[in-house]
Order: C-alpha cells, then structure tokens, then sequence
C-alpha cells in the first residue's frame, strides 16, 4: 500500500450498502431538480430580457422542466443489476411454481373452452 494514498483498497467484491446506493440515488434526484430550478429561473430571465430569438430558448427551458422530473424520477428508482448467480437461483426457486401455474391455467382453459373432434 502506498504510503501517500489515505484510501485503503478494497478487497472485496461485496455490493454497497442500501443505504449508501439510497444516498447515491438521492444525490442524483436532487441534482436533477436543482437543473430544473435552474431552468426555470433561466426561462423567467430569457422572458424579461426578450432577447430577438426568445422562443426556441423558451421551448428548450419548457421541455427541460417536463422532461427532467419523469428522468429524475426513473434515476432515483433505479437499482443496480443482480448478479447473474443472484437471478439464476431465483429462477430455479420460481420455477415449480411457473410450472404449477401454468398447468392450472390450462386445466382452466380446458373447463372454459372445450375442444370438439369431428
């Protein structure tokens, strides 16, 4: 380890915390609002200065004040991937249960929708 660095390395292929990928999320929704407040202060300064081409900046300060909410949103609500060995295990505890809801659901079919033979 080198003598100058004050991180230590990390050693493990341990996921972050919850709590520490919340705080990330967190930080990205509030930093994303803070450029739609920055939008919409710049709107109101691009209204009262009037400049000679002021409405593609105002249409560009509209569509950054709708479209950054749905994006902040679908950012702070995003989780990291799991591990490929995470997905495959829940695959396989899933899988008697898929298998007995799809033989209930043909059973069904066949009660509903008889099937006649000429």
């Amino acid at each position: 380890m080198n003598k100058s660095s004050k991180q230590p390395f990390l050693i493990t292929s341990a996921a972050r915390s919850q709590e520490e990928l919340f705080r990330a999320r967190h930080r990205r929704y509030l930093l994303m609002m803070s450029g739609r407040a920055g939008l919409l202060v710049l709107g109101t300064v691009v209204v009262s200065v009037r400049p000679p081409v002021m409405w593609p900046w105002l249409v560009l300060c509209v569509a950054g004040m709708v479209l950054l909410p749905w994006i902040a949103v679908l950012v702070a609500n995003d989780r990291p991937a799991r591990p490929t060995t995470e997905r495959a295990a829940s695959t396989l505890a899933d899988e008697p249960r898929q298998t007995a809801d799809r033989a209930s659901a043909l059973k069904k079919r066949e009660m509903t929708c008889p099937t006649i033979w000429p």
